[in-house]
This record gives structure tokens, C-alpha cells and sequence, in this order.
């Protein structure tokens, strides 16, 4: 497999820019012989933290050595949404049990660095695949769905880790995390609803009414999409890392499957749906949603009968992130104009979660 496939930093934006040579310092008092000053580099992807490639030179062994910084966005003060401590302490707890995660180099809490809370881990050099794959690169029908199917592997691998043998116990808050969600996302979307979309009424009084008990407590990646997984780019079938645990919680595995696969837009969906694909999950050859739930309930040993609860959901909470990020583009806190018509896809998730309530059998909680 070329090179060339392989996910690249871009040139750093001036607005993300930081004291390069106090972080510098600070690393190399971490890092036992790392000499030299890093080359840094930006990665565009995600809306959240921010993703610095920090290249150093040759090292006494002769060979370059990269390292990846994640902080949170410039001037932003809420640390609670974006706690750097949290998300280091999570995959530095992670590694030992479940190994795609990257490993962890050290964390600073000392914002006299470079202004805020960061940390470094090791850059795992490899193709990540966004809503296209990278120009010349192709997949067979067979290559797509062994891909698919070890994605959604990763996810059950890190459905059946031992947390309270990886001493992360305290993730989470236990069980009736399947309640906590519908209500937290529903008082979410009642403080960033706008008068240009649907009162999502008959959605959310429908998931309170059916919502299950938890199928289980397990560590769950709650962001988790194909860009988000890092293939080696010598075997693109293979998968050597899994990224962004910012929200990783303890909580029910089938939320997370929900979750994933309100993204997981296949080549038969409308209009709508397609023109927001981020993975390329519409190849010749990937499964189709149900035939990843298929998989998921078989290896997991689990109950498929409530799927249409965890779909709608899924469609929701998702309905619920675009609305907040069209909430501020609304009230002018952002002029990025990718937001704009992000109001169309919150109307048409309502309708889709209504599509899916019409045609589901489900009893009601209790019933």
C-alpha cells in the first residue's frame, strides 16, 4: 500500500498557534534524551480538541521520532467539556487492556505552558478513512466488508474489557444510564431548540415510554465512526488504533452501537442522509446497519428485539448535536457557514426517528 494514503498534518493555523519552545522544554524534561526542536503541524479533523504532529529530528539512535498534542480549543474556559486529564487518564488506563489505543507519553496541568491543559502521546502512523478514501486508493467488495466487520469487531473487543480490572471503575455513574441519557439529551435540546425545528415531542415521549433497562455496564467510546480508527497502511484491513476517547464513560454497550450507527449511512439511504457521510461506509461490500446489529447482537450475545429503542435514540442524540451546533450559528457565536442548513438535517432526523416509531412493535417500559 503507497505512502501517500497515509493521514497528514497540514501547516499550523495562526489562530491554533502556541509557545512551541515552552512546550519543547517541558517534553524533553519528560522524555529521557529527546534532543531538538519539533516541527509542528496541525490536523484539521474534528470540532473539538485540537491535534498537533510534533516532529523532532533525528535522535541519538538516528531515527526522527513524532509525537501527537492534544488541547483544547483557544480561549475556550468550560474544562469540563473539554477535560485534557479525563481523556489521558482514560486511554493511559485503556492501553494495557484493550492495545489500539495510542500509547501515552505524559500530560501537563501546568497552563503556564502554553495556556491550558495538554497532553502528548505517540502518532500512530497510519490511514484513517473519512467520508472518502484517500484519491487512488481502492477496496474490493471483500476488502470493504472484512474492513466493516473488524471496525465493528474493535468496538465489541472494547465492549467485553474488564473495566474494574483496568481500574476504571469510576468512569461512569452505573447503572440507569439508558434513563440518564434520554433525559440529559432531551434538556439539551429544550435549551438549543430555534423556532425552525420540530419540538422532537412525540420522539422523546416515545423513548421515555420504551426506553429498557441497561443490557450491561461496560467502557463505551460514545463517538465511535470508521474515521475515527487508524488502518496500517502496509494491510488497510488491518486496524492499529482507535482515536478520540474524550467521551469514553462506562455505560450500556447498545447505546454505543446506537450511537455509532446513527452515522453509518449505507449506499441505498436518500439524498439527505448521503450528503452528510463522513465514513466510507457506502462502499460495495460494507453491511448494512442491520446486518451490522446482526453481528454485534450474535458476538455479544445479545437480545436484537429492542434494536428500534436504540435507533431512534441514536438519530436523536444525534439531531440533538447538530441543533447545538447550529444553536450558535444561529445566535451569531460562529459565522462558519457549514453550519447553516444544519436546521434541514434536525427537521429530517425528526422525521426519520418518526418513520422508525410508526413501523416499530415495541411495548411499552414495564410492559
Amino acid at each position: 500500500m503507497s505512502k501517500e494514503y497515509i493521514d497528514q498534518a497540514k501547516a499550523l493555523r495562526d489562530s491554533d498557534s502556541f509557545n512551541v519552545e515552552a512546550l519543547n522544554a517541558w517534553l524533553q524534561q519528560q522524555v529521557d534524551g529527546l534532543s531538538g526542536t519539533p516541527e509542528v503541524r496541525q490536523f484539521s479533523g474534528g470540532a473539538s480538541n485540537l491535534t498537533y504532529q510534533l516532529s523532532y529530528p533525528a535522535q541519538a539512535d538516528g531515527k526522527p521520532v513524532d509525537y501527537i498534542m492534544r488541547r483544547p480549543p483557544s480561549g475556550h474556559k468550560a474544562a469540563g467539556a473539554h477535560d485534557m486529564k479525563r481523556e489521558y487518564n482514560v486511554m493511559a488506563s485503556l492501553k494495557p487492556v484493550y492495545p489500539y489505543v495510542p500509547q501515552m507519553i505524559a500530560m501537563c496541568d501546568d497552563q503556564s505552558v502554553i495556556g491550558s491543559d495538554f497532553y502528548v502521546m505517540e502518532r500512530l502512523v497510519g490511514i484513517i478513512p473519512r467520508g472518502n478514501l484517500p484519491k487512488g486508493m481502492q477496496l474490493s467488495a471483500e476488502q470493504a466488508r472484512d474492513l466493516c466487520i473488524s471496525t465493528f469487531d474493535k468496538l465489541i473487543d472494547l465492549h467485553q474489557v474488564d473495566y474494574k480490572a483496568a481500574g476504571l471503575d469510576s468512569l461512569g455513574k452505573g447503572e440507569g444510564y439508558v434513563q440518564r441519557q434520554v433525559e440529559g439529551w432531551t434538556k439539551r435540546y429544550g435549551k438549543s431548540k430555534t423556532w425552525n425545528v420540530p419540538s422532537f415531542k412525540k420522539t422523546i415521549k416515545w423513548l421515555q415510554e420504551h426506553q429498557p433497562n441497561d443490557v450491561a455496564t461496560c467502557i463505551i467510546h460514545n463517538d465511535f465512526r470508521m474515521d475515527n480508527v487508524v488502518l496500517n497502511p502496509d494491510n488497510p484491513g488491518e486496524i492499529i488504533g482507535v482515536l478520540d476517547w474524550e467521551m469514553a464513560t462506562l455505560g450500556d454497550p447498545l447505546m454505543d452501537l446506537g450511537g455509532a450507527l446513527a452515522y453509518w449511512i449505507q449506499a441505498d439511504d436518500d439524498f439527505v442522509m448521503r450528503s452528510v457521510r463522513r465514513q466510507p461506509s457506502h462502499l460495495p461490500g460494507m453491511l448494512t446497519r442491520n446486518e451490522i446489529v446482526e453481528h454485534y447482537c450474535q458476538r455479544m450475545n445479545l437480545d436484537k428485539a429492542m434494536w428500534p429503542f436504540y435507533e431512534v435514540f441514536g438519530l436523536f442524540r444525534l439531531a440533538v448535536i447538530a441543533q447545538q451546533i447550529y444553536y450558535r450559528y444561529h445566535h451569531k457565536q460562529t459565522d462558519n457557514p457549514a453550519f447553516k442548513n444544519f436546521w434541514i438535517m434536525v427537521n429530517y432526523l425528526n422525521w426519520r426517528c418518526n418513520r422508525i416509531i410508526k413501523r416499530s412493535q415495541l411495548p411499552k417500559a414495564g410492559h
